[in-house]
């Protein structure tokens, strides 16, 4: 099973920006393509996974939570011509303000975790709804499914049998709570219904395949990774413009 985990940190997160793009490519050059944004839908998950392994690893919580702040805020403008065609959408923030909350969630969790189990367990049960309704005030992107997403990769990352139910949630967000645009597709000679979001759980594999090396490292690769988010979306835009 150890030589099938075969994808670096690095690796993963490449492979997240690409199906990203790949989506956001759909949203403003080719929205015939729809292909485009079924492929995309397994970028979100991978990147979840990656911000509850990023917490586990920081050595510095406080700074990875400030630079997430700090590029939502630079991607917010980007992401609002995207997604609305102007400056101001108040009624739907970019994903990294999703990250955001979904780390302020995991550092109640480790507090609590510190101190008992059951008072984890507590703050485990009470986090759930409270990160389902703060997601859907906030407006963020995949609003409280994107938060219990990055939650379930931290709680389960090292339960026995933790990809199980990594699955389950997995199937459950993805497939039921949110599914979206239902395909029928023709398998052994049956009709079968699968809804667009439920791709999504497809994203396991490559998050199943980390082997935990972060990869080649540096300032200028980690930034140039955050950079990526805002950047690409920006130009996606202008060429959306002057196409």
């Amino acid at each position: 099973m150890k030589k099938l985990k075969c994808i670096n940190a690095l690796q993963l997160k490449v492979l997240a920006m690409a199906l990203m793009a790949l989506d956001h490519a759909w949203a403003t050059l080719a929205p015939d393509q729809l292909w485009l944004t079924a492929v995309g839908r397994l970028a979100f998950p991978i990147f979840a996974f990656q911000i509850a392994e990023g917490f586990r690893l920081t050595h510095d919580r406080k700074k990875y939570l400030k630079r997430l702040f700090l590029f939502a805020l630079i991607s917010e403008i980007p992401f609002n011509y995207m997604d609305s065609n102007g400056p101001l959408a108040p009624l739907h923030q970019n994903v990294l303000f999703t990250f955001c909350l979904a780390v302020l969630a995991l550092l109640a969790l480790e507090r609590a975790k510190k101190k008992s189990t059951a008072l984890y367990v507590v703050v485990l049960l009470a986090l759930i709804p409270a990160a389902f309704l703060v997601g859907g005030f906030t407006f963020v992107d995949y609003a409280g499914y994107g938060i219990w997403m990055v939650m379930m990769f931290y709680v389960f990352r090292d339960v026995p049998f933790g990809w199980a139910g990594e699955l389950a949630v997995m199937i459950y967000i993805n497939w039921y709570a949110i599914g979206g645009l239902v395909y029928n597709v023709p398998i052994a000679g049956h009709v079968v219904e699968i809804p667009e979001q439920g791709l999504a759980v497809l994203a396991l594999i490559p998050i199943w395949l980390y082997n935990g090396r972060q990869g080649p490292h540096s300032k200028v690769i980690q930034y140039a990774c955050y950079a990526f988010y805002p950047v690409h979306i920006a130009v996606l835009v202008l060429l959306a413009r002057l196409l």
